[in-house]
């Protein structure tokens, strides 16, 4: 099977976090909860940086007790005229990623739209779903959600080993490019593409055929996804081991908002940044994606994920 990549790059050990609700039931929005007192996690003093008026992206995390350094890739908050998008890389090049594996990916809502039978509507069951190409409807329902290819990536590894997790696997969702969520959304109802399960291969990874999800009202630009242990514990949502989020760099949501079909998602975009996201906010060192390739040729984010 294919398997598509986001890297999420996990450091040192964290104290708890608090999991943010991105959706108010079946509307509105949460607000962020905020946890007074606490010594601050290295998410939470990049969300602090950001607010400062550092940026998010202005700052990496390198190693396992390092502290930031001016990142060398393209800074999420930057902005780009051109088509394509360059891959990101490390100013510590193999010795980071030797030392991003050691922090368990945070722990974030599912929101409302998860498909996993725990608010409703259940794909985990349903045949057809475990594939690599999620971009169509499947199990007796027709049709495929238009946009900007995108092939995500996702690296599965052991928070104690840092060995890849052949095996695991990975339930994957994410809005259409007009924002809206297949079985729950007004309009998207009698659809169920954007969702599907991955089984890691020896490598640890995923890959998943996809297009770029558009911007909604409130929130930042997203991917959700659950870990489960195996394919088989994969259709029972009890069975999960964490629940995350993908973060997309403004950059290439810049880019990729440009082109047809996008345009409402422009105007959301301006409306809301990593820094004030009610999930992304205190920080998105561990879940922000690396983005490879173009919008003319199909991009690719990438990520690694500690568990």
């Amino acid at each position: 099977m294919l398997r598509t990549g986001i890297a999420i790059a996990l450091c040192p050990t964290m104290p708890n976090r608090i999991i943010h609700n991105d959706h108010d039931d079946f509307g509105g929005l949460h607000r962020d909860l905020r946890a007074t007192g606490a010594a601050l996690d290295r998410r939470q003093w990049l969300g602090l940086a950001a607010r400062l008026g550092a940026g998010v992206g202005a700052f990496q995390l390198i190693g396992c007790g390092g502290s930031p350094t001016a990142a060398s890739a393209a800074s999420a908050t930057s902005s780009s005229s051109s088509s394509s998008v360059s891959s990101s890389s490390s100013s510590s090049g193999a010795a980071t990623a030797a030392t991003t594996c050691n922090t368990r990916i945070p722990e974030e809502t599912q929101g409302p739209y998860p498909g996993d039978g725990s608010n409703g509507a259940n794909v985990l069951n349903l045949s057809g779903v475990v594939r690599s190409d999620i971009r169509s409807s499947f199990a007796g329902l027709s049709g495929t959600a238009d946009g900007v290819p995108l092939k995500i990536v996702l690296t599965l590894v052991s928070v104690s080993t840092c060995a890849p997790l052949a095996g695991q696997a990975v339930y994957i969702w994410h809005c259409d490019r007009l924002g809206r969520y297949s079985l729950y959304s007004s309009g998207a109802t009698n659809q169920n593409y954007l969702r599907g399960v991955q089984e890691a291969d020896a490598n640890g990874q995923v890959t998943f055929s996809s297009i770029f999800p558009g911007c909604y009202s409130g929130r930042w630009p997203h991917i959700h996804f659950e870990v489960y242990p195996n394919l088989t514990a994969a259709t029972r949502v009890s069975n999960k081991t964490a629940t995350s989020q993908i973060a997309l760099p403004k950059t290439t949501c810049d880019l990729v908002y440009a082109t047809s079909g996008y345009s409402s998602s422009i105007s959301n975009l301006a409306q809301v940044s990593l820094a004030t996201d009610m999930v992304f906010s205190d920080g998105t060192s561990l879940e922000l994606a690396t983005m490879s390739g173009s919008v003319a040729d199909g991009l690719t984010a990438t990520l690694t994920v500690a568990v």
